[in-house]
């Protein structure tokens, strides 16, 4: 029998392929490295965090250091910050960035919070303290909704949404507050954006949400 081929195998050379399709230069990274892992804001700064980066299944024969310079010379950025954990649920990607921090503006981030009592709580009032002593400031997205899907409990949140031109595409979950709360906040932190929501249930239950399955496909000659 030959041997068995999977939905997804060839998942890893779509990238190669459609820069190649669109005729964009491409360059090789020595980097495991997704696009939810890191959030960058155009101008020089790039926020990671250390759970998901330093994590040894991903880069194992790397330092920080290194890590730290391979990030400048491939993304053209300055400076690194490292925030510490992503969310607990998180499993599946080890605490990627974009469930828990995305830019607004240079110097300036949304960051997802979570009350007393909630597991997450700790992390992130530590990763408050990091973004202070980078000098970034912070506006909160204060709503972290959990759902139930096929009998299992996951986290939902509205912050693993999706920029693309003119809109913010946000994941949506639990009660209808929540859902009226996450897409409150993140209309105000992009005014010029239109802002529309989209279910978010299901992609939380897979582990991940609308920026997860999504990837910037950037216009030629841009």
């Amino acid at each position: 029998m030959g041997r068995e081929v999977r939905p997804y195998d060839k998942d890893a050379t779509i990238g190669a392929r459609l820069l190649d399709h669109f005729g964009v230069p491409r360059y090789e990274a020595p980097l495991v490295l997704e696009g939810g892992s890191i959030t960058v804001d155009g101008a020089g700064t790039l926020v990671t965090t250390e759970q998901c980066l330093l994590h040894p299944t991903r880069n194992p024969g790397m330092t920080r250091d290194e890590i730290e310079a391979a990030l400048i010379e491939h993304l053209g950025v300055e400076r690194i910050v490292w925030l510490g954990l992503g969310l607990v649920e998180d499993r599946d990607t080890d605490g990627h960035v974009d469930l828990i921090c995305a830019f607004v503006r240079p110097g300036h981030v949304l960051l997802q919070t979570a009350p007393p009592g909630n597991p997450n709580h700790e992390h992130v009032e530590e990763n408050k303290r990091r973004l202070d002593a980078a000098g970034l400031t912070w506006t909160e997205l204060d709503v972290l909704p959990y759902v139930e899907v096929a009998g299992d409990r996951a986290v939902a949140p509205a912050m693993n949404f999706y920029l693309c031109n003119g809109a913010a595409v946000v994941p949506l979950a639990g009660d209808e507050g929540e859902r009226e709360r996450a897409l409150e906040v993140i209309a105000e932190a992009y005014p010029d954006r239109e802002v529309v929501g989209v279910p978010g249930e299901v992609l939380a239950y897979g582990g991940g949400g609308v920026h997860c399955i999504t990837q910037q496909v950037p216009a030629c000659g841009s």
